[in-house]
């Protein structure tokens, strides 16, 4: 049976009180007023935290349950991609019913959801975020899934469970938000089984960007702003977390490239259709107005058009650098605990 996808009804849809919302998208801004990361990687967990306070109801508005991007093929909608990108992930997992996974970084939970549907598998999501951590539980229950996936408020660098609790550990694009690899993959490792597999979406910077160029750094800048990021890792970074923690690594590559020429990743943000238009640019200026009539009105609070043109921004810079070619979202890996 097909899952519903609309947003809760008749629950609060903000992370924050309507007095919290300015002050929290200023104390996020100001962390990221300097371009070195260095108070990125202290603040990691606070910011994380303020970032998906501020943004978790404008992601399912325009994205659904599951926050990634995805492989994209012609005559495929962005909701099947979204789902044959869960499915990949699952298939090289080897999940099967009795077998027990952990989703570091589960958002409201839609891949965690999909991953044991598909797959039987009882899965644990693991997340910093209260609001999230919230919502996931409600919707777990609204489909009938919450004896098979349970959800977990807690820093995926220290999570309290036992070692050697999982066959399977993954994670779609959110260990980008940890201060460095070694730290949230030997985290992994420590809850793995011996021989368990871990699977991860990551972000990264691709070897095309050059540091020495001033567009490739404001848009590095921009994606890691717009999105909680200490700083994007490059594929050798990636590896090497892997390797040091723990792991043998078994697969890697940028799944970027296979998606086809006309619906590259980031036509989600960038294509024009009625159905996708509150991810598009005209979309994004709307909704941008939108919310500036609304706080006007004092029916939205005060910073939600800010949190609107932050996140419009990014989008941006996200465009840009899949159109360069100096950033992806999917860089693909798959390793095994020694």
């Amino acid at each position: 049976m097909e899952p519903q996808q609309k947003p809760l009804e008749n629950e609060r849809r903000v992370g924050l009180g309507r007095d919290e919302v300015k002050g929290t998208m200023d104390a996020y801004a100001k962390t990221y007023e300097r371009q070195e990361p260095d108070d990125r990687f202290a603040k990691y967990a606070t910011t994380t935290k303020q970032y998906y306070d501020l943004v978790t109801d404008f992601y399912e508005y325009g994205w659904g349950q599951s926050f990634h991007f995805a492989v994209r093929h012609r005559d495929e909608s962005m909701k099947e991609s979204i789902k044959s990108h869960q499915r990949f992930l699952a298939e090289r997992l080897g999940l099967s019913r009795g077998k027990r996974a952990i989703d570091l970084g589960c958002g409201v939970g839609g891949p965690m959801r999909e991953v044991s549907r598909l797959t039987g598998a009882d899965v644990t999501g693991v997340n910093i975020n209260a609001y999230q951590v919230e919502r996931a539980k409600k919707y777990n229950e609204r489909e009938g899934l919450s004896q098979a996936c349970a959800v977990l408020e807690s820093d995926f660098l220290k999570i309290p469970l036992p070692d050697a609790s999982f066959d399977a550990a993954y994670a779609f694009e959110a260990t980008c938000h940890a201060p460095d690899k070694k730290s949230v993959f030997t985290e992994a490792a420590r809850l793995l089984k011996p021989g368990g597999l871990f699977a991860v979406y990551e972000w990264c910077i691709t070897p095309v960007y050059d540091q020495s160029l001033s567009e490739h750094r404001r848009i590095r800048h921009g994606i890691e702003k717009g999105n909680a990021l200490p700083s994007l890792a490059t594929f050798d970074e990636v590896k090497e977390g892997l390797l040091v923690s723990g792991f043998d690594v078994i697969e890697t590559r940028d799944r970027a490239a296979e998606c086809d020429a006309e619906v590259p990743w980031y036509s989600a943000l960038d294509e024009i259709s009625v159905r996708n238009l509150p991810r598009t640019p005209a979309g994004r200026v709307v909704t941008t107005a939108i919310t500036g009539v609304l706080e006007m009105l004092r029916i939205a609070p005060k910073g939600t058009r800010e949190v609107s043109s932050f996140l419009n921004e990014c989008a941006d810079s996200l465009v840009g650098g899949g159109k360069l070619g100096i950033f992806t979202p999917m860089y693909f890996a798959l390793a095994k605990k020694r």
